[in-house]
């Protein structure tokens, strides 16, 4: 049986993560790591143990290690795309400086290590339809930079010392179970928010601005099976292409309101979020992944939308 830790497990992939890994691996065997103020609550902190595991305190997390037997560390500490514009040096500092903590624990420990990566790792000299796995990655977002940095330290890590290291790429993020916390494609989410309470919708990104999405109940499939994969299979590690659907505010508007036809939608613009919005691809190829450890989304933008508007009625008693 594995022993879990979960860095990150209170942010918006954290949250969920913890409680599918509980479900499948035991609520004893998977710690929720936290930083001081971000504390598990209600179910993440009543279903299974938790500790303060700060990824820029390596001696810290070394012993939150060793003390719960850890074998594999999911490490989703960082700054979230836009967020990570205005505070870059935060950014580096977590989301570089902080895997190599755990990159170190783990090599000492003999940890396997998890750590997404994004379709912000790509930037505007990429190819923008179907990006292949293997191209030139030059990011201009300092979230960007921070996860190619990312790949590459988990790959040296991998071929130098043999850390069993794994990541994916995600694409956006959709969840009705927590808010988005600064995230070019989070409108996205506030968009099905929008149309559950009967509000107009003001969007950020502009028509026409296409980006890949995903459900994020495949996100986190995704990232069980990839540390579930048979290795033997791998031909690339750090970090795989992964996709489910693409498509702009006028689409993600427009199946909406197949199911609320009274939703209405405006612009208005974030320059920043749209500067990094059209630096990103427009879709992923993941075939890699598809052939490598068996890769398969569960949903499209039509099941997606039909199953967040229940959950969100639900959610708010509608």
């Amino acid at each position: 049986m594995k022993r879990i830790l979960v860095v990150g497990s209170t942010g918006q992939i954290g949250s969920e993560l913890t409680m599918k890994l509980r479900g499948i691996y035991g609520d004893t065997n998977v710690v929720a790591g936290y930083i001081k103020g971000a504390e598990p609550k209600g179910e993440l902190a009543l279903s299974g143990p938790a500790e303060q595991a700060d990824v820029t305190d390596a001696l810290g997390i070394a012993e939150v290690v060793k003390k719960h037997k850890i074998d594999t560390i999911y490490n989703l500490a960082a700054l979230l795309s836009a967020v990570a514009e205005q505070k870059p040096q935060l950014a580096w500092h977590i989301g570089v400086g902080g895997l190599f903590n755990i990159l170190e624990v783990a090599r000492e420990v003999g940890c396997a290590v998890f750590t997404p990566s994004s379709i912000g790792s790509f930037g505007p000299d990429t190819p923008k339809d179907k990006t292949p796995q293997d191209v030139l990655r030059t990011p201009r977002t300092m979230y960007g930079i921070t996860k190619v940095s990312g790949e590459l330290l988990s790959d040296y890590y991998y071929h130098r010392f043999g850390v069993d290291t794994r990541s994916v790429r995600f694409p956006g993020l959709i969840s009705y179970v927590t808010l988005p916390g600064g995230g070019t494609t989070d409108y996205a989410v506030d968009i099905y928010y929008s149309a559950v309470k009967g509000e107009r919708f003001r969007c950020p990104i502009a028509a026409g601005t296409f980006m890949d999405m995903m459900y994020m109940p495949d996100a986190l499939r995704a990232a069980i099976e990839i540390m579930e994969a048979d290795a033997s299979r791998f031909v690339h590690r750090n970090s795989f292409n992964i996709a489910s659907m693409s498509f702009d505010p006028e689409i993600i508007f427009a199946n909406i309101k197949k199911y609320v036809p009274d939703f209405e939608m405006e612009y208005d613009i974030d320059p920043l979020r749209q500067q990094i919005a059209e630096s990103w691809p427009n879709s992923l190829d993941d075939s890699c992944a598809r052939q490598e450890w068996d890769w398969k989304p569960q949903y499209d933008l039509d099941t997606m939308t039909r199953d967040m508007l229940a959950r969100l009625k639900e959610k708010f008693g509608l």
